[in-house]
């Protein structure tokens, strides 16, 4: 949760991602852009790795359900983003609480793998639709209109509508998790018999905490959609997508707010400057998080926290 000694390096981020699009260059934009995206789906999977205790391997699936509603609701003609993405965020919710309520009676590895079948369920029926494109996915006619408050088909306007979104999940977030929901929710992490004793239903806490995880993603995935303007089950819901979303939330620090943002800005670095060097550049990647897992045990945020109280 966000705290005061947190807020000197709240203000430090807010201002370098407002003053991203004053360099002028469309390329940092959309980095930025990216980086927004990636940490809110990040920011869904800590809310389950790092307060409810819960390893996720199947978030690429609520990720992709957000970009394919987006996807379909545009190339049918409705490009209202007042009604794109709350049916977005609405298909990637309701699609977290049937998986959720299956794989919530599961628990340790068992709940990892049934959360990884469902996302691959998902991925598999996304290919087997040929009216958008099967495997290799379909474009978009545009992007979301927002009924000329923005101007979503401009890089900055766009990026500014990610950033506030970012911006409201982050402080919705902070405010339940801050709640009574977010106690027991911590608590059942820590000892759900207890918690279930003291007349807590832990079942129901995380249900919903699934719930407003899938949303989340859903909604990262809809602005992705609008990004790219073109949606494929590989880039959406593959498993790697799942994996790398946990990979940026173990670079930042789970059970932080910033912490997976922070993630997925060094993890989309890397992969930005590497990609440019080899196609395997995971080869590199693997020992530099193995070094961040040795060596700096508390997260990228942990680090910059330290820095910032110097």
């Amino acid at each position: 949760m966000v705290d005061r000694r947190e807020w000197p390096i709240i203000l430090v981020l807010a201002a370098l991602a407002l003053a991203v699009p004053l360099l002028g260059d469309t390329y940092y934009t959309k980095f930025a852009t990216r980086v927004a995206i990636y940490g809110m789906a990040a920011l869904s999977v800590d809310i389950l790795l790092g307060y409810a205790g819960l390893v996720s391997f199947g978030h690429a699936a609520f990720y992709g359900v957000g970009a394919y509603a987006t996807g379909m609701l545009i190339n049918a003609g409705v490009a209202s983003g007042f009604v794109v993405l709350p049916a977005a965020v609405i298909a990637a919710a309701v699609a977290a609480l049937v998986i959720g309520a299956l794989s919530l009676r599961t628990t340790g590895l068992y709940f990892i793998m049934i959360t990884l079948a469902f996302a691959q369920m998902l991925y598999y029926v996304a290919q087997s639709l040929r009216a958008y494109g099967g495997t290799d996915g379909f474009a978009l006619d545009g992007r979301v209109t927002l009924g000329g408050v923005l101007k979503p088909t401009d890089a900055t306007s766009f990026y500014y509508l990610c950033l506030a979104f970012l911006a409201l999940v982050l402080f919705l977030c902070a405010r339940f998790l801050k709640a009574e929901f977010g106690v027991v929710l911590r608590g059942a992490r820590d000892n759900a018999v207890r918690i279930e004793a003291i007349g807590f239903p832990a079942y129901r806490y995380r249900l919903v905490a699934f719930a407003i995880s899938g949303a989340i993603a859903g909604l990262a995935g809809a602005l992705m959609a609008n990004l790219n303007q073109y949606v494929a089950p590989p880039g959406m819901l593959n498993w790697e997508v799942s994996g790398e979303l946990l990979v940026m939330v173990i670079f930042g620090a789970a059970g932080t707010l910033l912490g997976p943002i922070v993630g997925a800005a060094v993890f989309l670095f890397f992969a930005d400057i590497l990609s440019g060097l080899t196609e395997h550049w995971m080869i590199i990647f693997g020992p530099i998080l193995l070094l961040r897992v040795l060596f700096v045990k508390d997260g990228l945020y942990a680090l910059l926290q330290k820095a910032m109280a110097r």
